[in-house]
């Protein structure tokens, strides 16, 4: 009876020694570069957008807004040359840059708008109304 619990405490030090040994363990990591992407400025900081298309890059006087599938820089959004973080909100579609030197904070608020080419497709109303309402239905 002695000897059976001595081999059972026996098994139970291996056991938890390999337990601890086995989370000590590290994985190698493998990694590429995927891509260089040339900018016209300094880049401070950046931001991926949710649904990763957009990149946000702060430069020094402006945030470029780089689009990933198109790879290049779409569009431009002038701020403080003393802004030098940025942080992207995605539930809100806001990006947060703050200055250190100055103490401040900025808040932009970002509506995405979509163009849709109607061209050839039923609509009511004048042809050169200044707005247009989609409308997407699935009848299944």
């Amino acid at each position: 009876m002695k000897k059976q619990m001595q081999n059972k405490w026996l098994f139970f030090m291996v056991c938890a020694t390999l337990v601890l040994l086995m989370q000590n363990a590290f994985a190698e990591i493998e990694w590429s570069a995927k891509k260089q992407v040339p900018i016209d400025a300094a880049p401070l900081d950046s931001a991926l957008s949710e649904d990763a298309t957009l990149m946000f890059i702060l430069t020094p006087g402006k945030i470029l807004v780089y689009s990933i599938a198109q790879e290049k820089v779409v569009n431009r959004i002038p701020v403080d040359k003393s802004f030098d973080r940025l942080t992207f909100s995605p539930k809100q579609n806001r990006l947060i840059v703050t200055s250190s030197s100055k103490k401040t904070l900025k808040i932009i608020q970002l509506e995405f708008v979509w163009n849709i080419d109607i061209t050839g497709l039923p609509y009511k109303g004048q042809k050169n109304a200044p707005v247009t309402i989609a409308v997407f239905n699935d009848y299944q």
